[in-house]
Formats: structure tokens, C-alpha cells, sequence
């Protein structure tokens, strides 16, 4: 099994086999669909898609993040990505696509494969960094959707339930700093992000700048972490963040960023 496609859901609707249709149609069929339901009784399991490839496991869970590392001890593929309901992939031919880069590369089992992200929110791609540095670890890492792991790094770190936000930022800097994961841009755009998820709300906010922080200082030393922060604070971050939600600006300026980040990996 080359890929896990890990889907969790409560009460999801017609989200679910949205999310579920955009892996369906995908190209390279040497996948299976890891569906972890949390007890919905919305009804929406009843009309879930017919497919042998499709696993539904259904359990109590603490939260999102308990919810996808039980997906996790169920799945098989090489490689494990996480799907929230209501996102799908950016187009059919994703898998066939990381399939043929995964093969390029020694040691699969600690590799990252990352792409970029369409956002429906702001109707822009936010193109991922092309090298994962220590900055773009602080500042602005992958969207778990476009993040290929291996699935050995999913189950020696599980996500950490504790947080409650930026579970899936901490694992992403563990496989950085710790495991030493190789990281490879594809230049791809990998999902297509829905937007206005549990993180984004407004009292949740806070909460995220929290996380942020205690987990930062975990894997950064503090002059790391003052430099990031001075430069942060020198190129206006908070307006920099309110232009690129915007969705009258937004297009321009991921396009720009694109064209800044192709121009550096010359």
C-alpha cells in the first residue's frame, strides 16, 4: 500500500463524501481511505461512498487530533496524509504526481513530501517555502493537508492532544529538529483548504498564539527565537497576515510570494 489517506469526522454532512470523492477520482488507485467517525448521528454514514478501498473505524475520541492518531494505528501506506472533511484534493492527478517524486528519493521511511495549498477562503495558492528553514519552521510551516509523511515518523510521534490548536505544527518541527526527516517541495499544489476550521475562530485565537510559543521554545534555542521575532517585527508580519487573508488581495500577494520563492532556489 503506497498511500493512507486519514480522514476524521463527527457529524460531518455532505462534507464528508466530498472530501472522500476528490480521493476517488485520483489517477493513481494504490491507496485505501482510513475513515475514523467520532459517533456522528447526524446520518451521514449512511450515504458514505461504496468503495472497498474505504476503512471506517468508528470510536470515541478526546478531539481532532486523538481522532487522527487512532486513524493512524489503522493505516497501511507507506505514506499517511490527513484530510479534514470538507477538503479535498486540488486536482486528480496528486497522488500519481508524489508517487513519482517519492521515488526519487533514499530513505522513505523519514521523508516529508509538501506541496502547496489552494485556499477557498481567500481563493489564492499559498505556495509553501521551497527549503524548510529554521524561519519558516517559527513563521509559517506546510498545511497538514499538503504534507506527505512517512508513516514510521506518524507513529513514533503521535500528535499530542495536549494541544488543543498546534498539534500537528509540533510534530511537524519534531520531524524537523528531532527525527531529522528529509523535507522535499514538490512543486505541486497538493489540497484544496476550506478554511474557518476550530483554529480560526476568533476566541481561539489566542489560544493558538499560546501554543505557538511553548511549542517553539521547545525546539529553538532563545536567540533563535529573538532573531525570528525582530524579523518578524521589521517586515510588518501582522499586516503582511491581514493582506494575505484578504480575499481582494490575496491572489496577489501568494503570486508574489510564489515568484519570491522560485526566484531564491535558482
Amino acid at each position: 500500500m503506497k498511500f493512507s489517506i486519514v480522514v476524521v469526522c463527527l457529524n460531518p454532512g455532505e462534507k464528508l463524501n466530498r472530501t472522500l470523492d476528490s480521493v476517488l477520482e485520483q489517477t493513481w488507485t494504490d491507496y485505501e481511505i482510513i475513515v475514523k467517525d467520532g459517533g456522528s448521528t447526524d446520518g451521514s454514514l449512511k450515504s458514505l461512498r461504496s468503495d472497498k478501498r474505504i476503512r471506517l473505524f468508528q470510536d470515541r475520541d478526546s478531539g481532532i487530533y486523538d481522532a487522527m492518531n487512532q486513524g493512524v494505528s489503522h493505516a497501511q501506506g507507506e505514506f499517511i496524509l490527513f484530510l479534514n472533511c470538507g477538503d479535498r484534493f486540488y486536482d486528480k492527478k496528486v497522488l500519481a504526481e508524489t508517487a513519482l517524486r517519492s521515488g526519487r528519493v533514499q530513505n522513505s521511511e523519514n521523508l516529508v513530501l509538501y506541496g502547496d495549498t489552494y485556499s477557498e477562503k481567500a481563493d489564492a495558492v499559498i505556495a509553501s517555502a521551497p527549503r524548510i528553514t529554521g524561519l519558516t519552521c517559527y513563521r509559517n510551516i506546510p498545511c497538514h493537508q499538503s504534507c506527505f509523511y512517512s508513516a514510521r515518523l506518524c507513529r513514533e510521534k503521535p500528535y499530542d492532544p495536549k494541544y488543543r490548536i498546534r498539534a500537528d505544527y509540533d510534530h511537524f518541527l519534531w520531524c524537523r529538529y528531532e527525527a531529522g526527516a528529509k523535507m522535499v517541495h514538490m512543486n505541486l499544489t497538493v489540497s484544496s483548504y476550506e478554511g474557518g476550521g476550530y483554529s480560526e475562530s476568533r476566541e481561539n485565537r489566542k489560544r493558538d498564539r499560546e501554543e505557538h510559543k511553548m511549542i517553539t521554545r521547545i525546539y529553538m534555542s532563545r536567540v533563535e527565537l529573538l532573531c525570528y521575532r525582530l524579523f518578524m517585527l521589521c517586515t510588518l508580519a501582522p499586516l503582511r497576515s491581514l493582506i494575505a487573508q484578504n480575499k481582494w488581495s490575496a491572489g496577489l500577494y501568494h503570486r508574489l510570494k510564489e515568484g519570491i520563492y522560485r526566484r531564491g532556489n535558482k
